[in-house]
């Protein structure tokens, strides 16, 4: 006899992975893809939503073929490998990129607009940052069911205000769709495709799938179906509905910044898109509905975040507590966090082109594993040609070299538009291969002659 799931109960589970996802940050990439794509904005969100949306959940069922942790998953190719990819993601996903850019996040759309203009930001943004940390640590000092618990008051207020806010803009539109701005890498239809894909990679949320999957995963273990079948239709079920939420977000986010542009212009970020957004929309009433949603969704992903990396850290390094690592992660969070939102997401924008693309060959390779026999070779032929790339991708967005870099490796196909790596992926997990099977081959021809 089997345990017969109702509909409303995936729709939870679908609406808890949701949550999860749903931080502050999700709300400043899609906005400025749509201020710069303008007309091309349709082909560029294609783009975005492949690696914005599209990977989450590919990259959770990866997890669960993995082994449940990325670590697990990252072993395939070595132990080496394994912890020095880990320790990148954990810190990406904590003090060095996602806690500062929520706690900017949060003061760009929820406090900056109530001060009056030429307010001292640098002194506010320090003063907000500190506050904002200490509350961050003291939620996550104790491990508790905090973040799930408002994550389900965040979502249906989040989806409520979203709703408002993009019905609002669709009754009374700020403007009309502009040219794609020059230089900004949207100006023909592949090259709008290309960027979009790319930065979908500022999401973050395929490498917080990474750490946040196991938990969906564990909730569907929970259910206590009797066959793989059944799990795999939950499992599936459920995702969609997360996935179907995540494209809402993104695609409404895109569409405030192609229609802002004629009555705010054009912002340095998207989380000055939004706030203005909302302001031109609703008058000074829409600077505080936006941002009550935006400090709840940002304290909580920080706390989710930070507790993540701590326990991380504390696991791998025993000698420094819990509870000292998340002082420690806090305190750098608050240091780069003033350095502003702007400026944050250009210094973390190289670690990302580094990271991206070696999680998606993860996760592609857990795909076709059987194609090759779960061969370590192809594991590390697929890395090593991705990670070669990635780096020089890295290089030319931390503005390294760029011309150099360009005109000696324009030889590989995509690689000007940041894809190279999709193609030395290919060709180092084809080269992998072929050593396996060589490798099997004379071992074969040894035995042979052996007997």
């Amino acid at each position: 006899m089997t345990n017969k799931i109702s509909f409303i109960h995936i729709l939870l589970i679908g609406f808890m992975l949701f949550a999860m996802f749903l931080g502050a940050g999700n709300v400043i990439f899609a906005p400025m893809v749509g201020q710069q794509a303008g007309i091309n904005t349709p082909i560029a969100m294609a783009g975005f939503l492949i690696t914005g949306v599209g990977l989450v959940l590919l990259a959770i069922v990866a997890l669960n073929k993995g082994g449940g942790t990325v670590e697990n998953l990252a072993n395939r190719v070595s132990p080496k490998f394994s912890l020095v990819f880990s320790i990148l993601l954990f810190l990406a996903l904590g003090p060095f990129y996602v806690i500062p850019r929520t706690t900017s996040v949060v003061y760009e759309i929820g406090l900056r607009q109530l001060f009056p203009s030429g307010a001292n930001h640098i002194l506010y943004l320090l003063i907000f940052s500190i506050i904002f940390t200490v509350l961050t640590v003291y939620l996550s000092w104790e491990t508790s069911k905090f973040v799930d618990r408002l994550g389900k008051l965040i979502t249906p207020v989040f989806t409520a205000l979203l709703i408002i806010i993009v019905t609002k803009s669709i009754i009374t539109p700020m403007g009309n769709a502009q040219a794609p701005v020059i230089d900004a890498g949207y100006e023909t239809s592949m090259a709008a495709f290309l960027k979009g894909f790319t930065q979908g990679y500022y999401t973050m949320d395929v490498l917080a799938a990474f750490v946040f999957g196991g938990i969906f995963i564990k909730s569907i273990e929970s259910l206590n179906l009797k066959s793989q079948k059944e799990i795999s239709k939950v499992f599936f079920q459920a995702g969609l509905i997360t996935v179907i939420g995540l494209i809402a977000l993104q695609v409404s986010m895109a569409w405030i910044g192609v229609s802002s542009v004629e009555s705010i212009g054009y912002m340095a970020n998207g989380g000055e898109v939004i706030a203005l957004a909302s302001k031109t929309l609703f008058g000074q009433v829409g600077i505080y509905l936006i941002g009550i949603v935006i400090f709840l969704t940002g304290i909580t992903t920080n706390v989710a975040c930070l507790a993540a990396v701590a326990e991380y850290f504390a696991r791998i390094l025993p000698k420094i507590s819990y509870k000292r690592w998340l002082i420690i992660f806090a305190s750098l969070g608050v240091v780069f966090t003033n350095f502003g939102l702007t400026k944050i997401l250009s210094m973390a924008s190289p670690v990302l082109m580094l990271l991206y693309p070696i999680a998606i060959t993860l996760i592609i390779l857990t795909f076709t594993d059987k194609w090759f026999n779960s061969a370590q070779s192809v594991y590390v032929g697929a890395m090593t040609g991705t990670s070669v790339v990635a780096i020089l991708d890295a290089l030319k967005d931390a503005k390294f070299m760029v011309e150099e870099i360009n005109n000696t490796f324009a030889f590989i196909p995509l690689f000007t538009a940041g894809a190279g790596w999709l193609i030395t992926g290919l060709i180092g997990a084809l080269i992998g291969y072929f050593f396996r099977n060589r490798v099997n081959h004379e071992m074969q021809v040894e035995g042979e002659v052996s007997n």
